[in-house]
This record gives structure tokens, sequence and C-alpha cells, in this order.
């Protein structure tokens, strides 16, 4: 009976056995042609990103130059405004320093003739 076994076994397992193994040959080769699709899909998808990040720096480069040449101009105009107002207020202190001996000058009459009127007054007492 043990001799019998075996080889009932066999007839009955061998072919499904066969099955089995034609079956996981077609899996793996399904397998190895999804791995390639899904490594070549993934390339694609690499180089689609790469490109995209490198337009992305090149219009940020962009940006920073037109940004940077707007800084420079700003700062250009705001430098001939602030020397033009630094000119204005110079010589409006310019001309104030000019005026001050006038009005020293002035106040100094001033006194002198309010001198002159106390003695004019006190003469004609």
């Amino acid at each position: 009976m043990v001799e019998r076994i075996p080889s009932w076994i066999e007839r009955l397992l061998l072919p499904k056995l066969s099955e089995l193994s034609g079956d996981i040959r077609a899996l793996s080769a399904k397998v190895d042609s999804l791995e390639k699709a899904v490594n070549a899909r993934m390339e694609s998808l690499e180089k689609s990103t790469n490109a995209r990040i490198e337009s992305l720096e090149e219009r940020i480069d962009s940006l920073e130059k037109s940004m940077n040449a707007r800084v420079d101009s700003l700062e250009k105009s705001i430098n001939a405004r602030i020397d033009s107002l630094e000119k204005s207020v110079n010589a409006g202190i310019d001309s104030l320093e000019k005026r001050i001996p006038v009005i020293e000058e002035i106040a100094a009459i001033k006194v002198r003739l309010a001198e002159l009127e106390k003695r004019v007054l006190s003469i004609k007492a």
C-alpha cells in the first residue's frame, strides 16, 4: 500500500504542480513587465519633474534679476530726491545764516533807538 500512495499522489499532484508552475512563470513575466512599465513611468515622471524644476529655477532667477533692477532704480530715484531735498534745505539754511547778521544789526539799531528815544524824552522833560 505504501508503494501505491506515492504514485497516486504523483498522478494527482503533478499536473496541478505543472499548472501552478506555469501560472507562476506567467505571473513572474507579468510582474517583470509591470516592473519595466513602472520604471519607465518613474523615469518619465522624474524627467518631467526635473524639467519643471529647471523651468521654475529659471523663472525665479529672472524674477530676482527684475526685482534687483527695480530696487536699484528705486534706490537711485530715492537718492536723487534726497540729494535734491538736502540741497534745498542747505540753501534755506544758508539763506537764514545770511539773514542772522542783518537781524542782529536791526536788533542793535532798535536798542539804540530805544536809548535815543529815552534821551530825547529826558531832554524834553
